[in-house]
């Protein structure tokens, strides 16, 4: 039996993604490291490559390693892992038109950009900023949290609508007119793919 291994910032991350391997890929058993500190220091600017490093090793007996914080998914490509983002950003660019890239932490905006310029350097982009939502989010509160970001999608204009934590991805339920990609399925399906890429 194959295993996928995920590290994340936030415990909130490890139901979503259990049930999302049970759904899309049940042949497969999953494990999961978390570490908030990760997030909290690469938001104060503290460099945190060596510790994701260590963190990421302690799956080394995994198949295939996903990290799902947008924040540190840099460091976390750099040691070999698969960023949760990276298909969604795959499908932004591919759906063609404007983007819209909602974030809720500043430290996301950065390497979520990056990523997106990574896929297509000429991808029309327009930033949406949530930053009042995430103090929900750090206080347990999804609902409220979930809620603040779709008043700020409902009327952006936009093709598709990138969530770039994963986080938001219930935001999409609140916007069933709107195409929004969320990183939480598209990561579990690419990951778990019979023809993905093995290192």
């Amino acid at each position: 039996m194959s295993t996928i291994g995920f590290l994340h910032t936030a415990d909130v991350h490890v139901a979503t993604f259990r049930a999302l391997v049970a759904e899309l890929a049940p042949g497969w058993r999953d494990e999961h490291v978390v570490d908030a500190g990760l997030l909290a220091d690469a938001r104060a600017g503290i460099p945190v490559e060596e510790r994701v490093r260590a963190r990421l090793a302690e799956l080394s007996g995994a198949d295939v390693i996903v990290c799902t914080c947008s924040t540190i998914g840099p460091e976390a490509e750099r040691a070999g892992a698969v960023r949760a983002d990276r298909p969604m950003a795959r499908a932004a660019v591919a759906a063609g038109g404007r983007i819209a890239v909602a974030y809720a932490v500043r430290s996301t905006l950065e390497p979520t950009t990056a990523l997106l310029r990574d896929e297509d350097p000429s991808a029309d982009l327009v930033f949406v900023p949530c930053l009042d939502a995430w103090p929900f989010f750090e206080a347990g509160d999804l609902g409220r949290y979930h809620a603040v970001i779709a008043s700020r999608l409902r009327d952006v204009p936009a093709d598709v609508i990138v969530l770039a934590q994963p986080s938001m991805a219930p935001v999409a339920a609140l916007l069933p007119t709107r195409p929004i990609l969320s990183s939480p399925r598209t990561a579990v399906l690419a990951a778990t793919s019979t023809d993905r890429p093995r290192s």
